[in-house]
């Protein structure tokens, strides 16, 4: 691994950044659990230009900013509806709601938005730290052209996840909880029926929770996925998304590795999906 961490600073209406100087690392996993479909393989050096990340997802508050100075509306707010894990729900929402076959856990819910995230009757009130959510790949890119950022790439992403740990299963090391500490929001128990919730949170939690990784990076593994700037593959259909998120489980998805990938649709919203910006730095 090449580079250091250079100390962090804040722009107007930016994030806080940790600027980053660039170098080689070793991009990608062999990992025995890895999902053939992600391609994450095979493991080989990629250079990252020096790049300024921000150390935390985008919030509730910060976006409410953007929404009403830029007369914003989402995705998620246009479409009328938006994906809320089932378990949040009260029984009257579930009957009847639409679901994905591949993820019955997954609720369609009219109204469900970014500022309603478990739908009509929900609200932000006491989340204002929290990463937003329900927030479409094309409503990422908005924010940060406002913003005057951009979403990172999918090799800076893992650059900075990585912390710089080389080949790491996470961004803190190779043990999921050493020592029995949580370092990350994740599902615990059985999925979708039971969280145990051992890590703190059974939805998301601030951007901020836990340790931060090596470079200054909060929450790079588990709490919501976040949106890249990558097309996921060579048919340009769908967005990369990295980090896993809360509802993440070894059972069936164990996407919260640092090196772990998936992709949606750049309409596409859901209840643990937001993203983190980044700014180009030098030539």
């Amino acid at each position: 691994m090449t580079g250091a961490i250079v100390s962090g600073v804040r722009h107007p209406g930016d994030d806080c950044l940790q600027h980053l100087p660039g170098g080689t690392f070793l991009m990608g996993s062999a990992d025995r659990d890895a999902h053939a479909a992600d391609h994450e393989g095979p493991v080989r050096p990629v250079t990252v230009r020096a790049v300024a990340i921000a150390t935390c997802c985008v919030t509730n508050d910060q976006f409410a900013e953007f929404a009403v100075r830029a007369n914003y509306r989402t995705d998620a707010e246009r479409l009328g509806w938006s994906y809320v894990f089932s378990g949040f729900l009260p029984a009257a929402l579930r009957r009847g709601a639409a679901r994905p076959a591949r993820a019955p856990w997954w609720c369609a819910v009219p109204g469900a938005s970014w500022r309603c995230p478990e739908g009509p009757g929900s609200d932000i009130a006491e989340r204002g730290d929290h990463p937003v959510v329900h927030v479409s790949w094309n409503d990422a890119t908005a924010y940060c052209r406002w913003a005057r950022l951009r979403l990172p790439t999918e090799p800076e992403w893992e650059y900075a996840a990585r912390g710089g740990l080389e080949q790491a299963r996470y961004p803190w090391g190779n043990e999921l909880t050493p020592g029995g500490l949580h370092q990350c929001n994740i599902w615990q128990g059985q999925f979708p029926v039971h969280n145990t919730a051992e890590d703190g949170f059974a939805g998301t939690a601030p951007v901020n929770a836990f340790e931060p990784n090596g470079y200054g990076l909060f929450n790079a593994a588990g709490n919501v996925w976040e949106w890249c700037a990558d097309w996921f593959g060579a048919d340009r259909q769908v967005r990369s998304m990295r980090g896993g998120s809360y509802l993440c489980h070894d059972s069936h998805c164990n996407r919260y590795r640092v090196a772990a990938r998936t992709a949606s649709p750049p309409d596409s919203s859901a209840g643990n999906l937001g993203f983190r910006c980044a700014r180009s730095l030098g030539a």
